[in-house]
């Protein structure tokens, strides 16, 4: 009973260690997932942004408040991932880790992009329509490899 039980624990870490590896690449990422990291990347960017002449703050606003039904869908999507993979427990430790460890690593700005070109992209995001264009961003945004990408910074 102890050694299944120690088995699960096992599991359930080597499973949060993986998935909260950042930057990941985001052709390997679920969709749920990439839209995820997209909000809360945009989120702690817009935090750092908020007391120059870049702030977008009410643009990230607007970007949520529009995409409120596909982010919230998003969410459960993802929870629903991790449980099945890692149970209840290991699913709530997990989008925990992902959600500091993304927090982190954007935190002292994103990879290649400054607050003006974030200011674009959240501007644009904010007037998008669907799901498509925020996952078409998330593929451009958060690969891990740090070559430029900023169609959705340009306006």
């Amino acid at each position: 009973m102890m050694r299944g039980g120690m088995r699960k624990l096992m599991a359930g870490l080597a499973g949060v260690a993986v998935l909260a590896a950042v930057p990941a690449r985001a052709e390997t990422m679920s969709n749920a997932e990439k839209l995820r990291r997209l909000d809360i990347m945009l989120m702690v960017t817009g935090l750092r942004c908020r007391t120059g002449e870049d702030n977008f703050q009410p643009d990230f606003q607007r970007f949520e408040a529009r995409h409120l039904p596909e982010l919230n869908a998003a969410a459960r999507s993802l929870g629903a991932e991790m449980t099945a993979r890692l149970g209840r427990a290991g699913a709530d430790r997990a989008l925990d880790r992902i959600s500091v460890s993304i927090a982190n690593v954007y935190g002292g700005g994103h990879p290649w992009l400054g607050c003006h070109e974030l200011k674009g992209v959240a501007q644009n995001l904010a007037e998008a329509r669907g799901v498509e264009p925020l996952l078409a961003a998330a593929d451009e945004l958060l690969n891990g490899d740090g070559a430029p990408r900023i169609a959705y910074s340009e306006r």
